[in-house]
C-alpha cells in the first residue's frame, strides 16, 4: 500500500499505527484504491461501505466552499468555528477561501461535530447531508 500511495513504508506504518495523521489527499487516495468510504476508514461509521473510485481530486477550493456552507447552515461565524476547532479565525478563512487545504484532524472534527460525511465534505457535487449516527 505504501508503494501505491507513493510514501515510504515507515510513513505508512506511522499512519496505520496512529502515530501520525494521514494527510487528507493520501486518505482520499487510500479510499480510492480500496474502494472504501472515507467515513468508514476514519471510523465515523462502523458499517463497511464500498464506494466507486473517486473521479475527482481533493481540491482546497471545493472543500472550502463546503466548509463555508456548513458553517453558515449552523449559524456560526468564522471565529466561532475556529473556537470549536481550537484554531484561529484566519485559519478558517484560509480554508474557506481554498487558500489552504484543511487538515485531516479538522475536517474529521467538523464531520463528527456536525454529523456530516467526510466523503461529501470533500465532494464537488451536491449538498451535505447528515451522516447517520453510530
Amino acid at each position: 500500500m505504501a508503494n501505491q500511495l507513493k510514501v515510504s513504508q515507515s510513513c505508512y506504518s506511522r499512519w496505520e499505527t496512529g502515530k501520525e495523521l494521514i494527510p487528507l489527499q493520501k486518505l482520499s487516495d487510500f479510499c480510492s484504491i480500496t474502494n472504501h468510504s472515507m467515513d468508514y476508514v476514519a471510523g465515523l461509521i462502523h458499517t463497511e461501505r464500498k464506494v466507486p473510485k473517486r473521479n475527482y481530486p481533493i481540491r482546497a477550493k471545493v472543500i472550502g466552499k463546503n466548509l463555508k456552507e456548513v458553517r453558515i447552515q449552523h449559524g456560526l461565524y468564522q471565529y466561532q468555528l475556529a473556537k470549536i476547532l481550537n484554531t484561529t479565525q484566519s485559519t478558517i478563512s484560509a480554508y474557506e477561501s481554498g487558500e489552504t487545504l484543511i487538515l485531516t484532524a479538522f475536517i474529521y472534527q467538523i464531520a463528527k461535530e456536525f454529523h456530516l460525511s467526510l466523503d461529501e465534505l470533500c465532494s464537488p457535487i451536491g449538498k451535505m447531508k447528515k451522516r447517520k449516527q453510530l
